[in-house]
């Protein structure tokens, strides 16, 4: 079903102009265009636009579009292109082959994460140590305490809006700041200094994330790189002295309750193999994941509930009833509208078809590059009904907002309690209103200026 917005392949006033290869990867890391913009319709398809530029440049191209014009470029793939080979990478866009490669982690693995995360299971599929750390990481955080969470949360987002006066720039002031108390008040960072677990969180994830030789441009990319590693000298010594204190404090017979606290127990327990390395990388994994996916997050839902007015006002209703239940759903609907990221990338280690039983069928070799196109799948009618439609009562069970298979997101029922909650406090506000579109900076968020009735 294609979108019904227009397309546009010429660069609108004020857009960086892609014919210049040397603006393409600037183009990327700097962004304060609408997501979701649709330009005056252009001759030509997208995909012809991207064969007439050399193999090395068309992702950047392509990663533009992904952001500026995500639904015409999607849907274009989806209906002509499912799978298409760009040289360094393939990107795949329909529903079925996005979620296959991110189940068969046999086949399609994230050994293109092993470069950043060493030997953390998040960098390993169907491995022992995969099995064990991700079970033992479950097992440390405390669902139960959600709740206790969530209202953590509530209060420390209502603190920082008081505390703003009608006005405030939101990554810089809230929506980092929240997940951040978060981290110091239940996973075991107590007195670290916010500003230094900021630093840490923001270089780490984008090593992570946002620095592969298929997306960066070199020059970007080392800088991320000296970054990344300064700030996990930094942090693996942060986390040994709040290791030494937790010993300390068990020592005393004392019974600190956080995960580092339960992690060193299990480790001196010697019930299995844990030693106190793998408790300082999983330690730091969990900044990694609470503070920039969670700010990101935040961003996002409210920049597109800001540009349905309808759906906005609906959703302040939602806010204020107090269900829950009723108001996440707008949450969780406005991320697939738009997610954090366009796209998850996996490692082809076996010859797999793709588009099967179409006639876009196409064999992916080992060793290539696949791109899943996570957004366009949950636009694609096979996966969701009326995709269009913005429905907050949809299920999201078959949505790659977490990711999905093995490597879905480790902290997801943590991020269902917590993200909705900061963007409902926010709408209790009178009068609350943005000003779109947030300002991106290598690719996340850095400046969306939010405003209210104090």
């Amino acid at each position: 079903m294609r979108h019904n917005g227009t397309r546009n392949l010429s660069p609108m006033p004020g857009a960086p102009d892609l014919s210049s290869p040397a603006n393409l990867f600037d183009a990327c890391k700097t962004n304060t265009l609408d997501p979701m913009h649709s330009h005056p319709a252009h001759d030509g398809t997208y995909v012809g636009k991207l064969r007439n530029l050399p193999p090395q440049q068309r992702f950047a191209v392509a990663r533009h579009w992904m952001l500026t014009e995500p639904h015409g470029f999607f849907a274009e793939l989806r209906d002509d292109y499912p799978v298409l080979d760009l040289g360094p990478v393939v990107l795949v866009s329909r529903f079925a082959d996005c979620g296959m490669i991110l189940r068969r982690h046999q086949d399609f693995s994230v050994a293109l994460y092993s470069a950043r995360h060493g030997d953390h299971f998040m960098a390993q599929d169907d491995t022992p140590d995969h099995w064990r750390d991700k079970g033992v990481m479950r097992a440390i955080l405390d669902y139960e305490d959600i709740p206790l969470m969530r209202d953590f949360v509530g209060r420390e987002t209502a603190r920082l809006l008081d505390a703003a006066h009608g006005s405030l720039d939101a990554p810089q002031h809230l929506t980092r700041d929240v997940p951040l108390a978060l981290v110091q008040q239940f996973f075991g960072f107590t007195a670290s200094n916010a500003d230094k677990l900021r630093d840490w969180a923001y270089w780490k994830h984008q090593d992570s994330f946002h620095n592969q030789d298929f997306d960066t441009d070199p020059a970007e990319s080392a800088l991320i790189s000296d970054n990344a590693r300064r700030a996990n000298r930094q942090l693996t010594f942060h986390i040994a002295r709040l290791i030494a204190t937790r010993k300390l404090e068990l020592g005393l017979r004392r019974k600190p309750r956080d995960p580092i606290a339960r992690l060193l127990m299990l480790s001196q327990s010697g019930a299995l193999q844990f030693p106190l390395r793998k408790i300082i990388g999983n330690i730091g994994a969990l900044l990694l994941g609470a503070v920039e996916n969670s700010s990101h997050a935040v961003i996002n839902v409210v920049a597109e509930l800001a540009r349905r007015s309808d759906v906005m006002t609906a959703a302040r209703r939602a806010a204020a009833s107090g269900d829950h239940s009723l108001f996440d759903g707008y949450v969780f609907e406005a991320l697939r509208f738009n997610p954090i990221t366009p796209y998850l990338f996996r490692l082809c280690q076996k010859r797999t078809l793709l588009a099967a039983g179409t006639p876009h069928a196409m064999a992916v070799e080992p060793g290539r590059t696949v791109i899943a196109l996570t957004h366009s799948a949950m636009f694609d009618s096979v996966g969701f009904d009326r995709p269009d439609m913005f429905d907050p009562s949809r299920s999201q069970s078959d949505s790659f907002t977490f990711g999905q298979g093995i490597h879905e997101c480790l902290g997801r029922a943590i991020a269902m309690a917590i993200i909705p909650e900061i963007v409902r406090q926010c709408l209790l506000r009178p009068d609350f209103h943005v000003d779109n579109p947030p300002r991106l900076e290598r690719r996340v968020p850095e400046h969306h200026m939010w405003h209210w009735t104090a």
